[in-house]
């Protein structure tokens, strides 16, 4: 350990690199300091002033994810002064928008006539598609945070005319979350803050469906709250809890992203990127996030078809790979084998590819085999 950079967190000595803020110090260190807009790697700017610390010496609370560490520093962050000045700031926050946070889910049938004038104008803005994965929703749970006061919200109404992803500005807290993840991560450029930093918008604030958005849902997944979510999430949100999560290889290239496959009785709900792990680190294409249906779609293939005459039959998957090694070995004794070609996928792993050539050189006798990243 380098004793020319030790600083002292909570009692505990931590080492630092040169430029290392508190907030990453401490989180590389195994302590935690709650934020609503820190997204590593990307440049901070304290727009949830939530991390706040004390350092021994100083007045004034300082923000853990914009001070950069310095030998001999001692700090604290939790504290009765810390933990009132994040109440504080977690109640601006729930008091500025939708944020119905402390409100549990019901069954909207069991409400009486005053439930549902007072808490349902807007049933989707009742049930926040978020609740239970919210981190705002946690913090205030954690703080006792209450809203201080009723909110006039007068956002735009709520962007759902694309296929993938519904912006609630209404539920926005202004974090900058996803205009670090489009511009910094991602670095497609779409999305930003207005003039007055009171709306993110795209050039021209036109919809997400008009602008030059791929959809890669960056920002989805980096969303701490309820105002981006997919459009699944939206028409049908699924408790908290009640679905499996899976870790898997995405197979639509050989890129190898490591994502999340949420499940519920047996059917794909959701998929999420896996962050802090290579390849992709959270990061996914339009593609790998949200085009999952075909798995569950009733016009899929599930069963090997043989065509019989002008008809294609069911059959065993022992009777299909028997027909296809039948036909393969037919050709191969009367036209030889370069006769046959192979063409692998990108959509199947290194090691199935491998196999795959192995088969038509060693077993077929054949270098005719391509690769569909050629076509």
């Amino acid at each position: 350990m380098d004793t020319e950079n030790i600083i002292i967190i909570n009692g505990l000595k931590c080492s630092f690199s040169k430029n290392e803020t508190i907030l990453e110090t401490a989180l590389r260190n195994g302590i935690k300091i709650p934020s609503l807009c820190y997204l590593s790697n990307t440049v901070s700017t304290g727009k949830c002033k939530i991390c706040l610390v004390e350092i021994e010496g100083e007045d004034e609370l300082v923000l853990s994810c914009q001070t950069v560490s310095q030998h001999g520093m001692v700090v604290k962050t939790d504290t009765p002064r810390i933990a009132a000045a994040r109440r504080a700031r977690l109640e601006e926050l729930i008091s500025s928008g939708h944020h119905n946070c402390l409100v549990q889910e019901m069954d909207i049938n069991s409400w009486t006539d005053f439930q549902r004038d007072a808490m349902a104008p807007d049933i989707h803005r009742t049930l926040c598609p978020a609740y239970g994965e919210c981190r705002l929703q946690d913090l205030a749970i954690q703080y006792r945070a209450r809203p201080v006061k009723a909110a006039k919200i007068t956002a735009p109404p709520v962007e759902d005319v694309n296929p993938f992803i519904v912006r609630d500005f209404s539920r926005c807290i202004l974090c900058g979350r996803c205009v670090k993840a489009c511009n910094e991560v991602q670095v497609n450029r779409v999305i930003n803050f207005n003039e007055s930093e009171s709306k993110v918008i795209t050039k021209d604030d036109l919809p997400l469906k008009d602008s030059n958005c791929v959809f890669c849902g960056e920002c989805v997944q980096v969303c701490p709250v309820g105002a981006l979510v997919s459009k699944r999430d939206f028409e049908i949100h699924t408790k908290p809890n009640t679905t499996k999560k899976i870790r898997t290889t995405c197979s639509y290239c050989g890129v190898g992203c490591q994502i999340y496959i949420h499940v519920k009785d047996n059917q794909i709900v959701k998929v999420t990127g896996v962050d802090n792990f290579g390849p992709n680190r959270g990061s996914l294409c339009v593609k790998g996030r949200f085009g999952f249906d075909f798995v569950q779609h009733p016009a899929r293939l599930t069963t090997p078809l043989i065509r019989k005459g002008k008809k294609l039959k069911e059959a065993t998957w022992d009777e299909a790979i028997d027909y296809i090694a039948n036909k393969l070995g037919y050709l191969k004794d009367k036209y030889g084998p370069d006769s046959i070609g192979v063409l692998t996928s990108a959509r199947i792993t290194n090691e199935e590819n491998y196999l795959a050539q192995k088969f038509a050189r060693a077993v077929i006798g054949t270098n005719n085999i391509d690769h569909c990243a050629r076509l």
